[in-house]
């Protein structure tokens, strides 16, 4: 299962928990084949929760930005799923709102999407006064950025705008600084040039300016059947997915042995893969005397407070948290993430030698999850590994971000808006944002090499990248998981709240 953590400001506001309550009471009477089934929440807790099923797959998002775009007749299954989703979503008098590719995870039998109707309670907070919006402003329907109310046709709109991104790998409304995606939102007809001519008309209906001339979740459906390219049919068998991504939803799935890592800005995010039958599995080598007595299936998260990863305090409901995957309600909620250190945190609550790696166990001088491990007796698998080689992308990139509305993107050494692309080093007001889908590290020297970076993340991996470990001179690294290519940021200055400025290199690797 998955279990999120509404983010502190939204958890201080009377009013976004008092809708966030009913908004959960809705969200459970969802049934959709399509949606991630809410289990169990615990809105009225010090840190409210809510605990949906897990699905093992990438987000759309990752994987358009993995793989690029998709295969019409994927398109099509996708849009056909999502619609159905939509239809239950709706039938239980609950608006999406943010539906957008991070919120839709696809699995190996079909899309599920994720965080239906939260948005809502978020709306309605003080928060969303000055300068905060509720929703991806690509994503937006015209009546959302106009800041009129949300209705089902507003979640067809952003339907259309997820699939001319799936089918073209570009945003139909483009990139850049909020108000002008927002503008050409409201104001211009969608740039479907990358998109199969095919699926032009279909996108277009949907894509309507008026709520009312946009087709209904029904009629989506139909016209993805009965189009050419879906074989009249909508069945997700193996192969709906192409092959390279079904490989790595496949390699998703099988990770029992070795937990992946990413972290949001706000929490510590935890998950034991599911087992064949769909229900989450013991992690391997988990010391006995560590667990409590049985609990019911889901309990009101015992985290240190929310906006920090945990790092020393681990006790039993630490290692109970070990079968959940926590996320932030970030921006609306935040996507599926995945932790590291399981043998740190054990060995937090427990002797060194019922760690599954000792040689990683904090010693009494630790001070948090970045400070350097004793060697553990023998080599670590990545020791006897062939050194990997690198390719540099490009050096010495310099790059000023005048606030946290910017991040750095690492493909293209470029400054762009927050959140425009996964692989990117944003941040806030104390640290430096890990991108999803990759691990990073402090490093000793500041100009490491990519293998330093390597060996840093295999044997170090940070936790946060936090403003006070990164003065002026020091560098991080980020290494993404899929690819495996590395990152090396150098700090030039920071400023809190304003001007960061950086220098990056980006290394792709060879093998």
């Amino acid at each position: 299962m998955a279990l999120k953590t509404v983010r502190p400001e939204f958890a201080q506001d009377t009013e976004f928990r008092w809708r966030f309550a009913q908004e959960v009471t809705n969200a459970r009477r969802i049934h959709g084949l399509y949606t991630a089934q809410v289990i169990d929440s615990g809105a009225d807790d010090d840190v409210p929760w809510l605990a949906t099923v897990y699905v093992p797959g990438p987000s759309l998002q990752q994987v358009v930005r993995e793989h690029g775009a998709l295969p019409v007749r994927t398109v099509l299954l996708l849009v056909g799923g999502i619609a159905e989703a939509l239809q239950a979503i709706h039938g239980a008098a609950v608006v999406h709102r943010d539906l957008k590719p991070a919120n839709v995870l696809l699995a190996a039998d079909g899309p599920r999407v994720i965080d239906f109707g939260i948005a809502r309670a978020a709306d309605a907070v003080a928060l969303t006064g000055t300068g905060f919006r509720i929703g991806s402003p690509a994503f937006m329907a015209p009546e959302q950025a106009l800041g009129q109310p949300a209705t089902p046709a507003t979640d067809v709109f952003a339907l259309g705008s997820l699939a001319a991104y799936t089918a073209g790998g570009t945003q139909p409304f483009g990139e850049g600084p909020e108000t002008t995606v927002l503008y050409r939102v409201v104001n211009e007809q969608p740039d479907l040039g990358r998109v199969p001519g095919d699926l032009h008309a279909l996108l277009l209906r949907c894509l309507a300016k008026q709520p009312e001339d946009r087709p209904t979740p029904a009629e989506i459906i139909e016209a993805a059947r009965n189009h050419p390219a879906a074989g009249r049919g909508l069945r997700f068998a193996d192969d709906w997915l192409p092959t390279r991504v079904s490989t790595d939803i496949t390699r998703r799935s099988d990770l029992p042995q070795d937990l992946a890592t990413a972290f949001s800005p706000d929490v510590v995010a935890v998950q034991a893969p599911p087992g064949s039958d769909g229900a989450a599995q013991p992690l391997p080598e988990v010391p006995t005397a560590l667990l409590p007595p049985p609990l019911p299936t889901v309990a009101a998260p015992a985290t240190p407070a929310v906006g920090k990863p945990c790092r020393k305090d681990a006790t039993w409901k630490t290692v109970l948290l070990l079968s959940a995957l926590v996320v932030a309600l970030g921006g609306t909620v935040g996507g599926v993430l995945l932790s590291h250190k399981l043998d740190r945190i054990l060995a937090a609550t427990g002797s060194a030698g019922d760690s599954p790696t000792a040689g990683d166990s904090p010693t009494a001088g630790d001070t948090g999850p970045d400070t350097p491990a004793p060697a553990a007796d023998g080599p670590r698998p990545s020791d006897a590994a062939s050194p990997a080689t690198y390719t540099a992308a490009y050096t010495d990139a310099i790059l000023t971000a005048p606030d946290d509305s910017y991040d750095f993107d690492i493909e293209t050494g470029k400054l762009i808006p927050a959140q425009s692309t996964e692989w990117s080093v944003g941040h806030n007001a104390n640290e430096f944002l890990i991108p999803t889908g990759s691990d990073a590290a402090v490093t000793p020297s500041g100009r490491p090499t990519p293998t330093d970076c390597s060996t840093a993340i295999d044997r170090h991996p940070a936790t946060a990248l936090d403003f006070s470990d990164l003065l002026a001179g020091r560098a991080f690294c980020v290494r993404s998981r899929s690819t495996h290519a590395i990152a090396i940021v150098r700090v030039i200055s920071v400023t809190g709240n304003g001007p960061v400025k950086v220098s990056m290199d980006h290394y792709r690797s060879d093998g």
